[in-house]
């Protein structure tokens, strides 16, 4: 759920020249086999919050609200793996559904490599078991907005693991707009209707 632009709380936190991006990021009990109580301090939750708030601080057009707060609630039921590149996708269908002008799509997806193969959209075990990338990619460029590898790649397979992870973040960027073109235009019609 996206909030604002709105007044920040305190004027403390205002940006005379630029909005500020809050993310709160929260954790079902029940989202994964373990029903591990997660709070919004764990280390794991505080390190994808500051992630996508850097993500997207480049990617919104903050220049245009000025001295305003862009706060974006994501709630997470169920995650079998792709946890940062399902929220990175969800947010930026949000902002743009909350009309904040952005400079382009960020598309994300999470690739890995196993024995010498590149895999597409990990699930868990994969994403435990082998060595994980997540990219979020900007429109239809090659420009990445977001990069995190958790674990060690070999540098020779780095390239092919990206190639790949690259031109899926571009198939996730068609499906998205082709979703909002469709919603926005049945949106148009109700209006058009009334």
């Amino acid at each position: 759920m996206v909030q604002g632009p709105m007044e920040p709380s305190l004027r403390s936190q205002a940006n005379t020249t630029e909005a500020t991006i809050e993310v709160n990021v929260n954790v079902a009990n029940f989202s994964t086999f373990e029903r591990k109580k997660r709070t919004r301090t764990e280390k794991r939750i505080v390190e994808l919050k500051a992630t996508l708030e850097k993500t997207f601080e480049q990617s919104v057009m903050c220049n245009l609200y000025p001295r305003t707060v862009i706060q974006v609630d994501i709630h997470v039921l169920a995650q079998d793996g792709g946890l940062l590149a399902g929220m990175t996708n969800a947010m930026t269908l949000a902002l743009i559904d909350a009309g904040i002008a952005m400079y382009d799509y960020v598309s994300s997806v999470s690739a890995g490599l196993h024995d010498q193969t590149p895999l597409l959209d990990l699930n868990s075990l994969e994403e435990n078991d082998m060595s994980a990338i997540t990219i979020g990619v900007v429109g239809k460029s090659e420009k990445l907005a977001l990069l995190m590898l958790e674990d060690k790649m070999p540098l020779d397979q780095l390239e092919s693991v990206l190639a790949i992870a690259i031109a899926g973040s571009h198939r996730i960027q068609d499906l998205m707009d082709t979703e909002l073109r469709r919603q926005g235009n049945i949106r148009a019609s109700k209006m058009t209707q009334s």
